[in-house]
């Protein structure tokens, strides 16, 4: 099966109540370890690339990573439906590149624009999106944290406004709209209860009939995987995520994508310290990339069941 765009999936998402996993990727051993879950859980995937990874691993090295992947599961007997998507893409032009490249879906994030701004430029990005077949999301509210070199005060973060969220999407005419409810970048998300705005996600369901929403720093920062880093000579102290309940919670709703990254970073570091910590005297990579790559594929499996994405790619 060849990349796909989110639109059917999200209307399946949408009408059976779960949502689709979209997982950051930066290396071979991660891409390997989220489709062996995947395969695994016959589940739908959509792979995001940020604009720090598509640096890092460069377009071209990604692009067929991901399609080699494909391949794999096919022969492995499962067709997954995998979307290929450009995670907080800043301006039009990355944009563009990720459209031209290959890419199936590009994230455009306006929301550190003014409200009038973030339009002009959503729909500058849908306008040329949609000739190529390629889907939009976009952002309206802002999120505390740090993404990639995206970095946003508590006090400069804003939740989304509802009527301001039905007005955006008619004028751009993007096909998803991440909302700001609560949920923030990175491994420190909470001092104190974690809390998640749902009434005011109902608010925005409710003007957005059917509309897909997308939860973006909804890492669950699980307290098993810090462990592991700490006892092996890390020191991430005072983290705290999204409850998977709350997630579980989302997804049963107009949330049909929920962004996953640090619980991925926290599962291969805590693997890889692990056989530092152990072994010493060990240079082989593969010695430390396969147990990062197993965890990788552990906690892939773990979010798939927490969304109600698995077996869903049949």
């Amino acid at each position: 099966m060849p990349l796909v765009t989110s639109k059917d999936l999200f209307k399946r998402a949408y009408a059976e109540h779960f949502a689709v996993g979209a997982f950051n990727v930066n290396n071979m051993e991660i891409i390997q370890g989220i489709f062996e879950a995947a395969i695994a859980e016959k589940a739908p995937l959509i792979i995001q690339v940020s604009a720090g990874a598509r640096k890092y691993a460069r377009h071209e090295y990604l692009i067929h990573l991901i399609q080699a992947s494909i391949e794999m599961a096919k022969a492995s007997g499962v067709d997954l439906p995998v979307v290929l998507h450009l995670d907080h893409g800043e301006d039009f032009e990355i944009c563009k590149k990720c459209i031209d490249g290959g890419f199936t879906s590009v994230m455009i994030d306006g929301s550190k624009h003014p409200f009038e701004e973030n339009i002009k430029l959503t729909k500058q990005v849908v306008d040329y999106a949609h000739p190529r077949g390629v889907v939009v999301e976009a952002e309206l509210g802002r999120l505390a944290g740090v993404e990639d070199n995206i970095k946003v005060d508590a006090k400069d973060s804003s939740y989304t406004d509802p009527g301001q969220a039905k007005e955006f999407v008619e004028r751009t005419g993007c096909d998803s709209l991440a909302v700001a409810i609560g949920t923030s970048h990175g491994a420190y998300k909470f001092k104190g209860d974690a809390k998640l705005d749902f009434q005011r996600l109902a608010e925005i369901e409710k003007v957005l009939p059917g509309f897909p929403l997308v939860l973006h720093g909804a890492s669950s920062v699980p307290e098993d995987l810090v462990a592991i880093c700490n006892e092996y000579g890390g020191k991430i102290q005072g983290s705290k995520g999204v409850p998977e309940s709350m997630i579980t919670q989302a997804s049963k709703g107009g949330v049909c994508k929920v962004n996953i990254d640090t619980d991925l970073r926290l599962a291969m570091t805590g693997a890889i310290r692990k056989v530092f910590a152990e072994s010493p005297g060990e240079f082989d990579p593969r010695k430390y990339l396969a147990p990062a790559r197993e965890a990788i594929k552990q906690v892939v499996i773990r979010k798939l069941k927490v969304l109600g994405c698995a077996g869903k790619a049949i």
